[in-house]
């Protein structure tokens, strides 16, 4: 940090088991790729190339190299791999990992129905190629996966060798783990935390108020995902206490009797 503050909370290093910040990369160029890194790698562990823009995406090479050069692992969205199972092309989508050299990959079930255990199978296989991060959630609004079943599906896919598994949010933050107004669904993830470790969750939260909820629920070095590039930093300021979302959060008793503040 550029200078010394007391009664900030302490941050996890890279690379890190806690305090993920997973960045979803919508079809940057290079350039603005390279001017979000020369800003903000420091709080950057792992970058999505979200759904499918990876096939779409021009000098995708060299983009992959730029990320590789700076440290930072890449991976494509579940939607890619999806498109790639429905069409019965999964040995070409292992094929793709090893051709771009990507060390992550990323199971989902979010666009297509896929039997629990036939993707426990997808994951059990690409663990031994890659690290393995799955996501559990309908991208549909109107399809409610109850709490029971949400941990049902994430411990069995953390036992078929899941590093982290994504709560399921989409880009926009209105589905899944949160309402349509884009309200977290409070009960849903209590529930799963009263199963799950919470640094085997990476919880997307693409809006500043999730970030927030979650900041506040399980402190700084909590998993998020589908940060835009021009979130991080905000993030970063959330996550430490030195925003206004969470200014009084991580302030000491002494401190709020003080100045006569109370954590919100």
């Amino acid at each position: 940090m550029n200078f010394t503050l007391s009664q900030v909370p302490s941050r996890s290093e890279k690379p890190r088991e806690k305090g993920i910040t997973m960045v979803m990369d919508k079809g940057l160029s290079i350039r603005e790729t390279e001017d979000m890194l020369s800003s903000a790698s420091t709080f950057i562990d792992i970058v999505k190339l979200g759904w499918a823009t990876s096939y779409v995406t021009s000098n995708l090479n060299e983009k992959l190299a730029v990320y590789k050069n700076a440290g930072i692992p890449v991976y494509f969205g579940g939607t890619l791999f999806e498109a790639f199972v429905v069409r019965n092309q999964f040995d070409d989508y292992r094929k793709l990992l090893d051709k771009y050299d990507l060390k992550y990959a990323e199971v989902s079930d979010g666009s297509i129905e896929m039997h629990q255990d036939v993707k426990c199978g997808y994951i059990r296989t690409l663990a031994q190629q890659v690290t393995v991060l799955s996501e559990v959630g309908s991208k549909d609004e109107n399809k409610i996966i109850p709490p029971y079943k949400w941990i049902q599906l994430i411990q069995s896919e953390l036992e078929a060798g899941a590093w982290k598994v994504i709560g399921e949010a989409r880009e926009s933050g209105n589905v899944g783990l949160f309402r349509a107004s884009g309200e977290v669904r409070q009960g849903l993830v209590e529930e799963i935390l009263t199963q799950i470790p919470f640094e085997k969750m990476l919880w997307e939260a693409p809006q500043k108020s999730q970030q927030v909820w979650f900041v506040k629920l399980l402190g700084a070095n909590v998993n998020l995902g589908n940060i835009a590039p021009s979130e991080l930093i905000p993030l970063e300021t959330i996550r430490l206490g030195l925003r206004g979302d969470t200014f009084t959060h991580f302030l000491n008793a002494k401190t709020k009797k003080e100045w006569k503040v109370d954590s919100k």
